[in-house]
């Protein structure tokens, strides 16, 4: 039988996440065993860690208006955030670190188990789709997104919701007059069932 606090106990345990362990940080991910929706982001941000609260961020905003849910529904048993890191993996020369690839490798499958009433799950970012479409996804994430529907019902594909993406999100109009209204259908949709 799945338990939360030995889950995190485990990870707080792991020698590779000791730096974040000895600085008092906890794993950052939302779970519940009646979640029906997933969220698979990238890793949490340097202010999410520092709050310990998944997208408690500009990013986390842009995300609840594309899913067209409110932060109280973002934040409950139906919606669970299981990032491709549980820790801030640090800042790059453009943006974040990758997320560490062990976490997703040995960690995520037991989550994911102690889950099963997940019916849609919302891939964020170039590193979630990969892992997750395993082959299936387009040969960039532009395409993959436009391409969403290939991925339906089980997967969402979409780019991260960072400040950092508008540049994108002017370049790729598409996304939110035909994609942000269909997964705000979809996440409606589950959330009602």
């Amino acid at each position: 039988m799945f338990s939360l606090e030995k889950f995190v106990q485990k990870l707080r345990e792991d020698e590779r996440n000791k730096a974040y362990t000895e600085r008092g940080i906890l794993p950052v991910f939302q779970s519940s065993t009646r979640a029906r929706i997933l969220i698979i982001g990238q890793a949490p941000g340097k202010k999410v860690e520092e709050t310990g609260i998944p997208f408690n961020d500009k990013s986390g905003e842009r995300l609840m208006d594309w899913m067209g849910v409110t932060r109280k529904e973002f934040y409950s048993d139906d919606i669970a955030i299981m990032p491709m890191d549980f820790y801030y993996p640090g800042k790059a020369k453009t943006g974040d670190l990758p997320p560490r690839a062990f976490i997703a490798k040995e960690y995520h499958k037991e989550l994911l188990d102690s889950m099963p009433y997940i019916r849609l799950t919302i891939l964020i970012g170039w590193y979630s789709v990969r892992y997750y479409l395993k082959g299936k996804e387009k040969e960039n994430l532009t395409r993959t997104v436009k391409a969403f529907r290939d991925y339906l019902p089980e997967y969402f594909p979409i780019p991260h919701p960072s400040p950092l993406n508008n540049i994108w999100l002017k370049k790729n109009s598409w996304f939110l007059e035909e994609v942000v209204p269909e997964l705000q259908k979809r996440v409606r949709l589950v959330l009602g069932e």
